[in-house]
């Protein structure tokens, strides 16, 4: 089956903002990461970090402390900037970053994470971004849509 011009020019459309989605996710997280280093004076900075999901549980532990603040912190700031440079459908994007994300942490760390706690941050996480992406979509494109005449 060929693809008539307008729906190769949405699949190549939707290629882009998810390419651009995962590298302003995977880009704030480093920043946010290396900030979280900094003020828990952690001595150690892992590129596979956003990966690790084998850390013991434990808030008593900067390392741990430091990558659940990084990573609520990510999926929150990912959720506001998905909203900028989508304007809409935030929630398809935010699931499929995370998505991607899972299978990419499968991949890296070559095992699946059976922590019940990792799930829990992550769905959470994700909750989080589909939030405040979709509530500053709602606040701050409605008028947009509305005066271009986008309904969906």
């Amino acid at each position: 089956m060929v693809l008539q011009g307008s729906q190769a020019a949405a699949i190549k459309a939707i290629t882009l903002h998810i390419l651009l989605c995962l590298l302003i996710f995977y880009t704030v997280y480093y920043m946010i990461w290396s900030i979280c280093c900094g003020i828990f004076r952690l001595k150690t900075f892992g590129l596979l970090t956003p990966f690790e999901f084998k850390t013991e549980p434990s808030f008593s532990s900067p390392d741990y402390l430091a990558k659940v603040l990084a990573t609520s912190l990510t999926f929150f700031t990912s959720g506001l900037l998905f909203a900028v440079l989508l304007r809409r459908w935030v929630w398809d994007y935010a699931i499929t970053v995370t998505l991607t994300h899972v299978l990419l942490t499968f991949a890296v760390m070559k095992e699946f994470p059976f922590i019940w706690q990792w799930w829990l941050a992550l769905a959470s996480d994700l909750l989080l971004m589909i939030c405040s992406g979709e509530l500053v979509t709602y606040l701050a494109c409605s008028d947009a849509n509305n005066l271009s005449g986008d309904k969906f």
